[in-house]
């Protein structure tokens, strides 16, 4: 293993990528902002020459860095493809390539719901790199869709939706310091109401919505799922016992392919209704379920009500 650590901060334009790249310069990260991808492999390779004096750099590296970056003439037309796939091919080729060279390459998504990078803009009164032809919401949906790719290669996904400055800044730095450097992996199993939206951050979603709702029983309407008389309820269905089992099962198999993929980070999602009742009843069985193997295997498990108190 090469010594010397690089970080690749992608995501959505405006959800905190700059905010980003200082909180990592604050710790010591050597930084560049939207360094094109081809460039890369250059970069680590001066990066290597200070002598040891850079073992630790972080590069912003998004849409603009695309080798089909559009300008105004180029914009495409309605039905027509965008960038993305060059973007994600070059990624993808460049960073297996230096990760088989010995490099330690993470990535590290910013996500944000689209209402939100919709109030940036219009408080920052900045026009969207990609709302050359049309809305500001119409650049975030082509991002959004080219990006995916590499976005699905990420080490961590992290939604900066309710995030201000300051938490960005302390959530960037705490990955930086603790997470890709642990042993173990972390898998966080989130419960989550549909009626709140699906969590962005979340690699795997399971929807539980087919279960009975303890909402519509009058004694347990006022409870929330981690009550006894609710979590028995919940699992008296047979169906509820036999998707923990699947699931279980699922997430035992992946679970070492994605350790092998140097994914460090996974959260796994169960969303009902609300958030308060059946999806926190089957993540916290899942939890108890899961908790011997993932012991076995390294992995620090926890688990996070989005919604309960919503």
């Amino acid at each position: 293993m090469k010594n010397i650590r690089v970080i690749l901060i992608s995501g959505l334009s405006g959800s905190g990528k700059t905010t980003a790249i200082k909180a990592l310069e604050d710790i010591g990260f050597y930084c560049v902002d939207n360094l094109p991808i081809l460039l890369l492999p250059k970069f680590i390779e001066l990066c290597e020459q200070s002598g040891g004096k850079i073992s630790k750099v972080a590069v912003v590296e998004d849409i603009r860095g695309a080798t089909s970056y559009p300008t105004r003439s180029s914009f495409p037309k309605e039905g027509e493809d965008f960038c993305g796939k060059d973007f994600f091919e070059d990624s993808r080729n460049i960073i297996k390539a230096l990760q088989e060279e010995g490099y330690s390459i993470e990535i590290l998504f910013l996500e944000c719901s689209d209402q939100v990078l919709m109030r940036r803009y219009s408080e920052t009164r900045r026009e969207h790199p990609l709302a050359l032809g049309g809305s500001i919401m119409d650049g975030i949906q082509i991002e959004r869709e080219s990006l995916q790719g590499i976005r699905d290669m990420a080490n961590e996904v992290i939604d900066t939706t309710n995030f201000n400055v300051h938490q960005l800044k302390e959530k960037i730095q705490r990955y930086a310091q603790e997470g890709f450097n642990a042993i173990q992996m972390t898998m966080t199993l989130l419960s989550f109401g549909y009626s709140f939206g699906v969590p962005y951050e979340a690699d795997l979603v399971w929807d539980v919505r087919f279960l009975p709702n303890p909402y519509f029983v009058e004694e347990l309407k006022g409870f929330r799922g981690e009550h006894p008389k609710v979590e028995e309820y919940v699992l008296q269905w047979n169906e509820a016992k036999e998707f923990l089992q699947r699931i279980k099962e699922f997430i035992l198999f992946l679970l070492p392919l994605y350790l092998r993929e140097r994914k460090t980070h996974l959260t796994c999602a169960v969303g009902c209704t609300g958030g308060r009742h059946r999806s926190i009843v089957i993540v916290n069985r899942l939890a108890r379920m899961l908790k011997e193997e993932c012991e076995k295997n390294g992995v620090v498990l926890s688990v996070k009500h989005r919604d309960a108190e919503k």
